[in-house]
């Protein structure tokens, strides 16, 4: 089974980079639904490919099917949403139902379409994360009006638009990837400082563009 990690939509769990502390080991393998394995091996990037956009659609129509009109929003988030940039090989999805808490409202339907619960963190939005049937996926789902739905689609949507923090977040994640790390969650956390950077920029706080590294 592809590692699993809770980390929404690409992103490491910050409001602000000062006041974020790593997630433990204990609070990662506490939030899993089963047992969660270590990595067994690097993180691995790959250059944007063009077949993510559909394999994102195809994901889309299943959990339509299955949920009908509980889907209040579903969209591609997380790095294989960004054209251009390169990423791991699993697809984000970001699923806005009426009351995550409210399993019973919508996991035993996601269920009988084959897809499987992975994460619970009844202190953290109340987020839920499903893994797919087939396609390397991490569907993290979330009530209405909770904050970090807007900061994941802030993040995609400057991304997608300025190319300057989309080739410096694709440099760190390169950089990141080459150590060894023994959760996804923890590369995500180490990614805290140059996401915070980045959306202080995409609210418009942050004052002047990423620099550029010529060297990449």
């Amino acid at each position: 089974m592809p590692e699993t990690d809770n980390a929404a939509g690409d992103l490491p769990k910050a409001k602000e980079a000062a006041m974020y502390v790593p997630m433990t080991e204990e609070q990662i393998q506490a939030a899993h639904v089963g047992r969660l394995a270590p990595l067994g091996g690097p993180i691995h990037i790959v250059d944007y490919d063009q077949e993510w956009p559909r394999l994102f659609e195809r994901e889309a129509e299943r959990i339509q099917a299955a949920l009908g009109d509980r889907v209040l929003l579903l969209e591609h988030v997380g790095s294989t949403s960004v054209p251009g940039l390169a990423a791991k090989p699993r697809i984000d999805l970001l699923l806005v139902v009426a009351d995550s808490a409210d399993e019973s409202a919508y996991v035993p339907a996601m269920e009988a379409a084959a897809y499987v619960l992975r994460i619970r963190e009844p202190n953290w939005y109340e987020h839920r994360l499903f893994k797919g049937p087939d396609t390397d996926i991490n569907l993290h789902v979330f009530s209405p009006d909770c904050p970090e739905i807007d900061r994941m689609l802030l993040f995609r949507d400057w991304l997608r638009s300025n190319a300057s923090d989309r080739r410096l977040y694709e440099r760190t994640k390169r950089e990141l990837a080459r150590q060894d790390w023994k959760y996804t969650q923890n590369y995500a956390d180490a990614k805290t400082a140059v996401v915070e950077e980045i959306l202080r920029r995409a609210r418009g706080d942050g004052g002047e563009e990423a620099h550029e590294d010529d060297s990449s």
